[in-house]
């Protein structure tokens, strides 16, 4: 086997990619809304988890990635996939409550759940003093952008949507410790995104079920538009590309780059879809992005 050949800084590639990544990322919420106005939110995202999980397997039978064989990993693997599938429940769930940009914000709390829980299961990321100010900077806005659905929201209920939002935030962080804490961690990078995408092409329908939405496949072209760009861009190429990447780039300087996607979530949110610009949201914005840099920084 060829051996990777990794490089110490991030080169124009490099950046290029995590910025077009990180804004799709930020748009995708965007479009998950949009199709909501048709689609039920959890129909949605099952159709869109199934079609990925199709396009990753025939990724797979061309590169010569074997999936099935036994290595050791499948109840890691069940463990991820379950996790993974509870925070993207709660992002399409949570979205009915809340704004596009509100909940990115609060979705990408996710590094300072891994900072916070990791160091339990492994004792040499136990935080530095720069990441513990990091934690603090970034729950406080979290915490004023949160006040806000109880004082001057615009949307009934706005603040089960943020609580959502949150708590796939935490369902992130927590499937990052399982992949980095499991037999997940040994296996190609396919097969850990394919045990993510498969369980959840199968919670997600059964959820669906349960909460008793109405399926069908006759939805408008922009529609089936918005739910093609999720699964063959968000599920499948970005996160390829993300994989890719951490093959060969320092994980570290990449991890800073993940605050430019609530940003553009945010600008995305304001100019396209028209939700309003707080104060309070552009603080907790700030606070995040200063919150990533701080706890990603290596000692």
């Amino acid at each position: 086997m060829t051996a990777v050949q990794r490089k110490d800084h991030l080169d124009t590639l490099a950046i290029t990619l995590l910025v077009a990544c990180c804004a799709f990322w930020g748009f995708q919420q965007i479009l998950i809304k949009f199709a909501s106005r048709e689609i039920p939110p959890l129909w949605q995202a099952s159709i869109r988890m199934a079609g990925a999980t199709a396009l990753l397997w025939l990724w797979c039978q061309v590169r010569g990635v074997k999936l099935f064989q036994r290595d050791g990993s499948l109840h890691g693997g069940l463990l991820v996939g379950l996790l993974f599938a509870a925070e993207f429940c709660l992002i399409y769930l949570g979205l009915q409550h809340t704004s596009a940009s509100r909940l990115t914000v609060f979705l990408y709390t996710s590094p300072f759940w891994v900072a916070v829980l990791l160091p339990r299961f492994v004792p040499a990321e136990s935080l530095r003093r720069t990441q513990w100010i990091g934690l603090v900077i970034a729950f406080s806005a979290v915490g004023i952008a949160f006040s806000e659905a109880f004082t001057h929201s615009s949307m009934p209920g706005q603040w089960k949507g943020d609580a959502m939002g949150l708590a796939a935030g935490m369902f992130w962080g927590l499937t990052t410790i399982a992949i980095r804490t499991t037999k997940v961690a040994t296996v190609q990078a396919e097969k850990s995104l394919f045990y993510q995408l498969g369980v959840t092409a199968v919670v997600c329908p059964l959820m669906s079920l349960a909460l008793g939405e109405s399926w069908s496949f006759d939805y408008s072209t922009l529609a089936w538009g918005s739910v093609f760009l999720q699964t063959a861009v968000g599920a499948f190429a970005s996160y390829l590309a993300w994989m890719w990447m951490l093959r060969h780039y320092p994980a570290t300087q990449m991890s800073t780059f993940t605050f430019l996607t609530p940003l553009f979530a945010l600008v995305f949110g304001v100019v396209l879809l028209g939700e309003p610009l707080t104060l309070q949201l552009v603080l907790a914005l700030v606070g995040v992005a200063a919150g990533i840099v701080l706890v990603s920084r290596k000692g």
